[in-house]
């Protein structure tokens, strides 16, 4: 028989301890190739649990959007933030999510008594935390997180799938799949591509050879 984990026992333990407003935080998009890593933060309400409310990667598409909408009305308060792929290249994606992270926190309309976070450590954070590992399979607060964060990145590859048709974008949202290999080898990188993330970088490099190439040809 498996055994069912309570979603709750972090938050139910620090309601039991006097605190109400307890943030969980997670984020989205570490391991793609392409476009930003978004990061959401959420203060459910004390005591309340939403029904099927999970880590994002064990829902159905269509089950992440009905939760969304939920967790946007029924929470204290969220926010959602996205770091570009050109911060994660500058700063690198560990701190690039940190950064995300901070940002998220401190944002928050109601300031967290305590903040739940997905594996990452924020040592600077000016708020009582703790870090989980796998916090969005044990915390509701950290998975409703996860569901914010998911949808929020999935809607924007969408819209970049428009904007640069040739990747598929809409379908594999940036993360390295074969299809999006053989479009980087087709078409090289978009503005939205990671530079610094193989296989990137290499069809970066090839692709700026292949200008240098063109330019003394018709020099």
């Amino acid at each position: 028989m498996i055994e069912q984990v309570n979603l709750y026992k972090f938050e139910e333990e620090l309601y039991d301890s006097g605190k109400l407003y307890i943030a969980g935080c997670d984020e989205a998009g570490r391991g793609p190739l392409a476009g930003p890593v978004v990061v959401a933060a959420v203060i459910l309400k004390p005591n309340t649990h939403i029904k099927g409310i999970n880590d994002s990667k064990k829902l159905t598409e269509k089950k992440r959007e009905e939760l969304y909408k939920i967790i946007i009305k029924e929470a204290l308060c969220y926010n959602i933030v996205f770091v570009s792929e050109k911060e994660i290249d500058r700063l690198n994606i560990l701190q690039a999510t940190k950064k995300g992270m901070m940002e998220c926190l401190l944002g928050l309309e109601i300031k967290p008594e305590h903040a739940l976070i997905d594996a990452v450590s924020l040592n600077e954070l000016p708020i009582e935390h703790t870090s989980i590992i796998k916090g969005d399979a044990k915390s509701a607060s950290i998975a409703a997180a996860s569901i914010l964060a998911k949808v929020s990145r999935d809607h924007y590859m969408e819209k970049m799938d428009i904007k640069y048709p040739n990747y598929g974008f809409k379908k594999h949202k940036g993360y390295c799949t074969k299809a999006h290999i053989k479009a980087l080898e087709m078409y090289g990188p978009c503005k939205i591509h990671r530079k610094t993330f193989n296989p990137v970088y290499k069809y970066s490099v090839k692709q700026l050879q292949l200008d240098l190439q063109f330019d003394d040809d018709n020099n």
